[in-house]
């Protein structure tokens, strides 16, 4: 079924299995340059930018509990049994999410955290919350296609994950070219429109070429403990946490970006810049499957492992250093992003900061991929606690006290935060590699 042979794992066995999983984190990441582009060219750029990044973020704080269900996937499904386990529990929980969103989406529930919490402009707020109502199959999508990704990559096809990606980010770039032409939608509502449809059909596409696996595992008897929505929970609930704990950051920066100097411009510039990075980090966010599939039952394959996670950092960090520090910096925000000279050069900055950030990213997937294996995820949640307090303090500091414009603020917050949970999770994986060899059982 999965990857684990007896063949010893090799940097070259590593890197085919990784591959497609980063091509099709690439091609995610290829989501936010081109919607940014796209809403760059269209009227009211900044208010429009402004409100397509706060529904992002709305959105990805809503879907954070199910966006680790790939991970639990992957470790998890071995039979029959567990398979339905996992299916059902992805469906329970979807359905949870989905009526969140819709509360969250009530004028008084909605303009209460907009305007009163986040202190948008009416206009920002009135563009965003129909980019956000446009947002509402994606949280269920995410889950859908995430689940059979899981199936997928324990099944050791990661070429279908890929293949269902290019669908994806077809029919997103299919529907923001067609809404492009329509007079009357907004550059915000264009964007979550495109990424709801684009998601949706990825999760079909991932049901459909998960069917093989599907059937291999429903004729597969029990093959270990019996996994229940206890089991489940226990082992889940510290992942899906860290997710909301990470992803909870996106409105507390989104906070801090419409109280700090030069607001309307951070916010427009943000969602940028980060989608630039977030290209680069998607190399290492494809990462943590990888060390979940081929680490082995005797974690023998931590070494090779950690030896590719390395070159892969260095690369990361090279590859953004050469565009943030180059003028490929200002190239991209201009022609590419399609940004005026004052938001290209005012982005520059923000990007030169966070460039260590993929190499903390690829570090950060081996750690959790390593946790995960030893069923230890607790660890994983108090190293996203850990960032998320470097972050916000670092904001209270660099905002409230000393008055640094948003953006660099930012950047300069979510670098100190991500350096303290690499840190905070090195004691933890040296005392499981020197206690065990093998992870213990689920829920322990």
């Amino acid at each position: 079924m999965d990857d684990r042979g007896d063949n010893p794992l090799t940097l070259g066995r590593i890197f085919v299995f990784w591959l497609p999983l980063a091509a099709t984190w690439l091609m995610m990441a290829v989501e936010g340059p081109f919607l940014a582009a796209v809403i760059a060219r269209l009227p009211d750029p900044k208010f429009n930018l402004a409100a397509y990044g706060v529904a992002f973020a709305l959105g990805l704080v809503l879907e954070a509990p199910i966006i680790m269900i790939m991970s639990a996937a992957t470790a998890l499904v071995r039979d029959r049994q567990s398979y339905l386990a996992m299916r059902n529990y992805t469906h329970a929980l979807n359905g949870a999410i989905t009526l969140i969103m819709i509360v969250v989406l009530l004028p008084p529930v909605f303009n209460a955290i907009t305007r009163g919490l986040l202190g948008l402009p009416d206009e920002v707020a009135r563009l965003t919350h129909i980019a956000t109502l446009l947002l509402l199959p994606w949280p269920g999508a995410i889950g859908i296609r995430r689940f059979y990704q899981g199936v997928l990559i324990r099944s050791g096809m990661t070429r279908r994950v890929a293949y269902g990606t290019v669908v994806r980010l077809a029919g997103m770039i299919g529907t923001a070219l067609v809404l492009y032409r329509l007079p009357s939608m907004e550059g915000a509502w264009v964007g979550t429109a495109a990424l709801s449809v684009g998601v949706t059909l990825e999760a079909l596409v991932a049901g459909l070429m998960a069917r093989r696996s599907v059937s291999s595992l429903m004729a597969t008897e029990l093959s270990g403990e019996l996994l229940t929505r206890r089991s489940i929970t226990t082992f889940y609930y510290p992942l899906a946490l860290t997710t909301l704990l990470s992803l909870g950051l996106h409105p507390v920066v989104t906070f801090f970006m419409g109280h700090s100097r030069s607001s309307l411009e951070s916010l427009a510039v943000l969602p940028v810049v980060m989608s630039l990075v977030f290209v680069f980090r998607a190399l290492g966010l494809a990462y943590q499957e990888v060390g979940i599939a081929l680490i082995g039952d005797d974690l023998d394959g931590y070494l090779p492992l950690r030896n590719f996670a390395a070159v892969l950092g260095f690369a990361v960090v090279a590859g953004l250093g050469i565009i943030a520090y180059t003028p490929l910096a200002d190239f991209w925000f201009r022609h590419v992003s399609g940004l005026s000279a004052e938001l290209a050069q005012f982005a520059i900055l923000p990007t030169r900061l966070l460039v260590i950030i993929p190499g903390l990213t690829v570090l950060l997937s081996f750690q959790r991929a390593m946790l995960v294996n030893y069923k230890a995820t607790r660890h994983i949640t108090w190293a996203t606690a850990i960032e998320v307090v470097g972050v916000v303090g670092g904001l209270v500091i660099a905002v409230l006290v000393l008055d640094v414009v948003g953006a660099v603020a930012a950047a300069a917050a979510l670098v100190l935060g991500r350096i303290g949970a690499n840190i905070y999770l090195v004691p933890p994986l040296r005392r499981l590699r020197h206690v065990t060899s093998q992870p213990p059982g689920v829920g322990s």
